[in-house]
């Protein structure tokens, strides 16, 4: 832990207080705990939630490793974001959130969006998304970009060719599948993002 800066902050709207906010809005973005984000930068979540309500500094050691937990670097930190400005993410710089011998699933929603979360999908034949399963209660629409799917939605099969669509709450269980000779891409469109989402 770097607590060498870590000195109780005064005023209003320092911007150390703007900071911290920043380094919150970032985290909450990515649905992250305090507790996680604190074991990723190796510093205790009180000291972190500290920080984010402007009650103390941190060290440039601290924001590095803070930065780098959430996926950013330390000059991200401190350069607000330009809403006018399109955010442009190349397809070999896709997160990845899931990645199997069959199946690969890369998030292209970027902050400052919070309204919508946009997954891509890659999957070789034989390949599924996942088991079955549930994630809060969102709308949520699957769109097939090439190849072709099976959306499993309660049950039942929906097979899906290029440029079809499904839509469905996310708290009723749901996959898709490729059951073709194939690979297939598709993408995921959550709304309002979920924890787990796709």
């Amino acid at each position: 832990m770097d607590f060498d800066d870590a000195a109780p902050l005064g005023g209003e709207s320092s911007p150390e207080e703007s900071l911290g906010a920043r380094i919150r809005e970032f985290r909450e973005a990515r649905r992250m705990s305090l507790r996680a984000l604190a074991a990723q930068a190796q510093t205790s979540p009180g000291f972190l939630s500290q920080l984010e309500r402007g009650q103390v500094n941190a060290s440039i050691g601290t924001l590095r490793k803070l930065a780098g937990g959430l996926g950013m670097t330390l000059p991200d930190l401190f350069t607000p974001e330009d809403a006018n400005r399109p955010k442009v993410l190349r397809r070999a710089e896709r997160p990845v959130i899931h990645a199997s011998n069959l199946t690969s699933k890369y998030l292209l929603s970027q902050k400052p969006l919070r309204n919508l979360e946009v997954y891509a999908g890659e999957l070789l034949p034989g390949g599924d998304a996942s088991e079955a399963f549930t994630h809060g209660d969102a709308q949520e629409m699957i769109v097939v970009v090439s190849g072709c799917a099976t959306l499993e939605l309660a049950g039942a099969e929906y097979p899906l060719d290029v440029g079809d669509s499904a839509e469905y709450r996310t708290s009723t269980p749901h996959t898709v599948r490729n059951r073709s000779a194939y690979p297939t891409e598709v993408l995921w469109i959550v709304s309002p993002p979920t924890a787990g989402a796709t």
